[in-house]
């Protein structure tokens, strides 16, 4: 039997690309287990799908000063150790790493145990951890065209991000439904991610009278955000987070407005959602998700807007641009090459199981 490892956590980001991968994995016959931290988000998302799962000590690397900075690269060595230890154990036949700071052990201790790893990095510019993991790693996967200059050519392949399979099966009508939306009325869905984003959610409630004159607006508001005294509002459906339907409500929306998550985006190109992206600003990241925007916006697959502009009048005027456009924008992503990633990145697992070197 065949087996893997599957690595990455720290943000569900590092975790969901993993889940992706899962049923075709297991189609072909591989036996599948999890090295996490011991107690990330990924050990949460993991079980749930009755995976073994294997904790490591994990410890964060930081470009500024922190007095963590002292302790926790004995933290990375225990984790590399056991890491070590795991695989010898296991002795799969290739590791496959989504990133995040927990990983990084256990794709250097693959390479100690001569054994294949793939690693793949979401954002343009490869953040710290797959920095120092690429080294390490036969294979580096990518979601934008631009990352390639980053990597080793021999190395790079560009594969988009693997999206769940049943995210790209939704049903409209019970998309529709669920939010007691009309069938003949357009739909926006606001995406602020996990956390929600207060400045989003004020820019949307005080648009809500001129939107809900055209739209009807589904509002994923993030957890702790929801404003009851809109509860009854016509038209507008307000949720803090979507789990088992959120295919339903893709497929319910005409255009989606969102931050600039790799992940996030990478599923409205998959599903060829026309979309406005608020990236986070430079201030409260490294910047990635404004790369990430930008990229998309010059593939002619989003409208950008930097929170720094965002107001009430930009973003209503920009709504009504990308509806009237929206069929240009869903040609675009039409003819991306990064629609089947799940199969690209599975073949690249398939060929190192094999030990077919494309180096």
């Amino acid at each position: 039997m065949k087996r893997i490892v599957l690595t990455g956590g720290g943000t569900a980001g590092h975790v969901t690309p993993n889940i992706a991968l899962l049923p075709r994995l297991k189609e072909l016959g591989y036996d599948i287990h999890y090295i996490g931290s011991y107690d990330g988000i990924e050990r949460k998302l993991i079980e749930q799908y009755q995976i073994p799962y294997y904790g490591i000590s994990s410890g964060k690397l930081r470009r500024y000063f922190d007095w963590k900075n002292f302790s926790d690269p004995f933290k990375v060595l225990k984790g590399y150790r056991q890491a070590r230890g795991l695989l010898k154990r296991l002795n799969p036949n290739v590791v496959f790493s989504k990133g995040g700071f927990v990983s990084v052990p256990v794709v250097m201790a693959a390479k100690h145990r001569k054994i294949p790893a793939i690693i793949h990095e979401s954002d343009i510019t490869p953040g710290l951890a797959n920095k120092l993991a690429i080294p390490n790693a036969c294979k580096v996967c990518c979601n934008f065209p631009e990352t390639l200059k980053y990597l080793p050519a021999e190395k790079a392949v560009l594969t988009g991000s693997p999206i769940r399979k049943e995210l790209l099966s939704g049903n409209r009508l019970q998309g529709l439904s669920y939010c007691r939306f009309a069938a003949n009325k357009p739909v926006i869905m606001i995406i602020g991610g996990s956390s929600g984003s207060q400045f989003i959610n004020e820019v949307v409630r005080s648009l809500l009278p001129e939107l809900l004159k055209s739209y009807q607006v589904l509002h994923l508001c993030g957890k702790g955000n929801l404003d009851h005294s809109l509860d009854n509002t016509a038209g507008y459906t307000q949720l803090e987070y979507a789990n088992k339907e959120l295919s339903d409500l893709f497929a319910a929306a005409d255009i989606v407005i969102s931050r600039a998550g790799a992940n996030a985006i990478c599923e409205l190109l998959a599903l060829r959602k026309p979309n406005i992206l608020i990236p986070l600003s430079a201030n409260a990241s490294r910047g990635d998700q404004i790369l990430n925007a930008r990229s998309f916006e010059r593939q002619g697959y989003s409208i950008v807007i930097e929170e720094e502009q965002l107001n009430d009048v930009i973003l209503l005027d920009t709504i009504h641009k990308l509806f009237a456009d929206r069929s240009q924008y869903v040609d675009a992503m039409a003819k991306s090459e990064q629609l089947n990633s799940v199969e690209t990145v599975v073949q690249l697992i398939e060929e190192a199981a094999r030990g077919v070197r494309t180096t």
